[in-house]
């Protein structure tokens, strides 16, 4: 833009002001003095070509499929093929869940995405005595192979693709996924799909953590230079901001500790020897989708731009694949309101319209009775369909980055950026995330907003529709889902019998040499693949490991 266009423009946009709005505004004030995203960032009034004058085309957006990947990771994007649909689904028994993936596939879904319950996902047979209560609740309970096999009876491993929600004990349940496509005749090499893997947010917003953070990125870099070899095809982490968010972070740091956490994980396989290009093309994200849907779109184009810069300045990546950030999304969980549950049909519609403008690779979309229960079938299929309205019925498929180019959406990307990158110099100037979060610094950031969002809420800054106004006295939502309360016993009962009926010698044998394994520096991964396959608990592997790498125990200075 020459300077002479910029002063037609300034000179119009005045006029504009004199003439049209300010008589405009004095008959009708607006709505609020401050308008701001939900990261209190503040919306100007009106955008304009004047606020892209620093908007170089070609470094900053460049072609779909051409670094910095802004307007997506490949030249066609949904032209091509739609983003994979997932549900994150999982609840009582093996059986049970083998069901529902089955009804979700049979419905039109393309990918399974397996939520495990909360004994799993810490590492404890469903007899421990730390799982009492919990077996089954939040997900599937799986405490061996035999539970796997039950879980994808009758699915096809080469035919889907498979995203696993687990973090510490994600080398285990891998271990298992191979071993059943073993049994399936399918070779490791042809295997699709993910495990979330990611620790660093698991101190800072989960919880789930096993393992002291050494030892935890000790499995995490093993299972890099495994994948890389033998399962070329896998996802081998998915750097997760969702559960930052769902915490209470903004757009804004859920971007900039997410991509913080990134780059320590290539920072230790960098360290263990590891190439940049073998195993950062298998890099994966996960991130939340909210309610703000522009600031959405622009958080995940500014992420690609973000990364994109970080892998080929920083880690001196080469290949274009190591550059681009590929994500999964899920809507968020904690937008979800047990006032008024269908409303959240509709905020579901929205942070999925966001995910997708935003150039997703897959998406789950949260059911509409979450927030009082895990998910009824009925509300499973509404979540699913709304995906498919978006894909086959509104359009936004139909072209590349549809947004790009919208005054407003560039600015806000490019403050995105700025203010994710303040942070990343800010944790880089404190180590790196692993120390960041040692000093509580990314946990403090996270509850500050967290307080702020809620005081929002209350003083009615922010209006949640049905929560804080237009509330409305309602009947209790019927045909919740309620886990089975005999799934404990039934699996428990299942689990002594798998002890009875293995090779024991074989079993203590295996778990022997992985303890030996895990005390040398050698990759773990065939140790525990041997474990695996003689019906080694997922308890006992994790024992093993506790017992040569401790427990992790909170001790922050927040």
């Amino acid at each position: 833009m020459t300077n002479q266009d910029k002063q037609i423009i300034e000179e119009a946009k005045k006029q504009w002001e004199e003439n049209s709005l300010n008589p405009v505004l004095k008959k009708f004030p607006e709505r609020k003095k401050v308008f701001v995203t939900g990261s209190n960032t503040e919306v100007n009034r009106l955008y304009d070509p004047l606020d892209l004058t620093d908007l170089n085309y070609l470094d900053d957006l460049n072609f779909p499929g051409e670094y910095p990947y802004t307007r997506g990771v490949q030249p066609t994007m949904y032209r091509g093929r739609l983003w994979t649909m997932r549900q994150y689904a999982g609840f009582g028994d093996a059986e049970e869940s083998n069901k529902r993936y089955k009804y979700l596939l049979k419905n039109g879904q393309t990918g399974l995405s397996i939520a495990f319950d909360l004994p799993t996902q810490i590492g404890y047979d469903s007899d421990h005595p730390m799982a009492y209560g919990e077996v089954g609740k939040v997900g599937v309970a799986i405490d061996s192979l035999e539970d796997m096999e039950v879980l994808f009876a009758g699915i096809p491993l080469d035919q889907v693709s498979t995203s696993m929600t687990i973090n510490a004990p994600a080398a285990i349940l891998l271990a298992m996924y191979i071993a059943i496509a073993e049994k399936q005749g399918i070779p490791a090499s042809q295997l699709n799909g993910t495990i979330q893997n990611d620790i660093l947010k698991e101190y800072i917003a989960r919880g789930t953590y096993i393992f002291p953070p050494l030892p935890s990125m000790r499995l995490i870099t093993d299972i890099f230079d495994y994948c890389s070899k033998e399962l070329p095809k896998w996802n081998t982490i998915s750097i997760s901001g969702y559960h930052i968010r769902e915490a209470g972070a903004t757009a804004i740091q859920e971007i900039a500790f997410t991509l913080a956490n990134g780059i320590a994980y290539v920072a230790a396989a960098a360290k263990q020897g590891l190439d940049i290009d073998t195993f950062a093309p298998r890099l994966s994200f996960f991130f939340n989708a909210h309610n703000d849907l522009f600031e959405e779109v622009a958080k995940f184009r500014a992420a690609r731009r973000i990364w994109a810069k970080i892998m080929k300045e920083r880690f001196g990546a080469k290949d274009p694949r190591s550059m681009m950030l590929r994500f999964h999304t899920q809507t968020a969980g904690c937008t979800l309101t047990a006032q008024q549950p269908d409303n959240n049909i509709v905020r579901v519609a929205i942070q999925a319209l966001a995910a997708v403008l935003g150039g997703t690779q897959s998406l789950h979309t949260n059911s509409r009775d979450e927030a009082l229960s895990l998910p009824s079938q009925q509300s499973v299929r509404i979540a699913l369909r709304t995906q498919q309205v978006i894909a086959y019925e509104s359009g936004v498929a139909e072209t590349v980055d549809p947004m790009a180019g919208s005054y407003y959406l560039e600015s806000l990307t490019k403050i995105i950026e700025q203010e994710a990158m303040n942070y990343i110099t800010k944790i880089d100037q404190l180590g790196g995330s692993p120390k960041a979060i040692e000093h509580g610094f990314i946990q403090r950031e996270i509850q500050n907003s967290a307080y702020q969002y809620q005081k929002d809420i209350e003083e009615k800054r922010r209006i949640i529709v049905g929560v804080n106004q237009f509330q409305s006295e309602e009947e209790p939502m019927k045909d919740l889902l309620k886990v089975n309360p005999k799934i404990e016993k039934r699996q428990t009962e299942r689990l002594n019998k798998l002890k009875k009926n293995r090779n024991e010698l074989k079993v203590q044998e295996n778990l022997k040499l992985l303890t030996k394994m895990a005390n040398s520096e050698q990759n773990i991964m065939p140790a525990i693949l041997d474990c695996v396959k003689s019906y080694a608990t997922l308890g006992e592997i994790c024992d093993q490991l506790r017992a040569v790498f401790g427990e992790y125990k909170e001790s922050l200075k927040i």
